[in-house]
């Protein structure tokens, strides 16, 4: 199933729906004023929306008639992990670095904004710091479906609603300059990411799915374009490390909640970061891109959809950089 929350106008209450063959069927008439989260929780949802939606009288409308929101417009907490060795050796390489070991040890993730949720189609609105090496980051996300403690990585598949579509707006230069002592990224990524178009259920993915000894990995391409030109190209099947993995580790001695949202990490040449590094690598000459006012991001992974966003700048010259002691 592909679930989402949308608007028909700016003055309604968020609604949720399903989505099938470009009609979305309103879920709020059948299962009362709930969230997407409130919905995952529900043992047999499937079952119920399935016979819901053979219900001539339900509320639908075509999907170019309404305002989709944020996947999960609030979610409890965001993790960003990073699991594709691809893009972390790579961007290491670049750096002139060696790879580091611990990669391979254990999966590693940090907290990001959890307000900061952009959906498909929106403008993001970003301050002009933002706009110093500002960067795309092409991943994907799982939605906590089922809440744990401790939850092995055997079973941690179970605890999976469905994934989506995610973009990790980053700006670099406050990304690095902060990132030196050795806390963040912090400001270079608190200020937007966008998740979306909708949650996809882990049996529209079944087809594409590639058992492990430590839970599925997916064979989805992911693809994104900057103004129609495509510049990031890559597969979900090469992360490193499996979501049931990352699951595992993130919720030791914590509790994870329905709700709770947390990402793949760059596929590897998933970002400007790595593209530039490699390209003034491999030739001195080489200009470096960054992300411009007015620019359009577009993300498609195969299954997922696509997201895509428009970059505006700020009216507001209010600096943070400029503050610096």
């Amino acid at each position: 199933m592909k679930l989402l929350t949308y608007k028909i106008n700016d003055l309604e209450t968020p609604q949720i729906g399903v989505l099938q063959n470009q009609i979305v069927y309103n879920l709020n008439v059948c299962f009362g004023n709930i969230s997407l989260i409130d919905l995952i929780q529900i043992e047999d949802y499937q079952d119920q929306v399935a016979s819901f939606i053979c219900n001539e009288d339900c509320l639908k409308h075509d999907i170019n008639n309404i305002k989709v929101l944020p996947t999960i417009p609030k979610p409890n907490s965001f993790r960003d992990a990073y699991a594709f060795r691809q893009h972390v050796a790579t961007s290491r390489k670049n750096r002139e670095v060696d790879m580091i070991p611990q990669f391979d040890e254990f999966p590693v993730f940090y907290f990001s904004n959890h307000n900061a949720m952009f959906a498909d189609g929106e403008d993001i609105e970003l301050m002009s710091d933002h706009f110093e090496r500002l960067d795309y980051e092409l991943e994907f996300a799982i939605i906590i479906g089922k809440g744990g403690k401790n939850i092995l990585s055997l079973d941690a598949d179970q605890h999976i609603a469905g994934f989506c579509i995610l973009n990790d707006l980053s700006a670099r230069r406050l990304q690095m300059e902060e990132m030196k002592l050795n806390l963040g990224p912090a400001k270079g990524k608190d200020f937007a990411n966008v998740i979306g178009p909708y949650l996809v259920t882990a049996d529209e993915l079944e087809s594409r799915s590639i058992d492990t000894p430590f839970g599925k990995k997916y064979d989805l391409q992911m693809t994104c374009y900057v103004n129609g030109e495509l510049l990031s190209e890559g597969n979900a099947k090469d992360m490193n490390w499996t979501f049931a993995e990352i699951i595992e580790r993130a919720s030791y001695g914590v509790e994870l909640f329905p709700g709770d949202i947390i990402g793949s990490g760059t596929v590897g040449t998933g970002c400007l970061l790595e593209l530039n590094g490699t390209g003034k690598r491999e030739n001195p000459e080489y200009k470096e891109k960054w992300i411009q006012e007015g620019d359009e991001i577009e993300m498609q992974i195969e299954g997922l959809g696509k997201i895509t966003n428009k970059v505006v700048k700020s009216e507001s010259n209010h600096s943070i950089i400029k503050l610096k002691k």
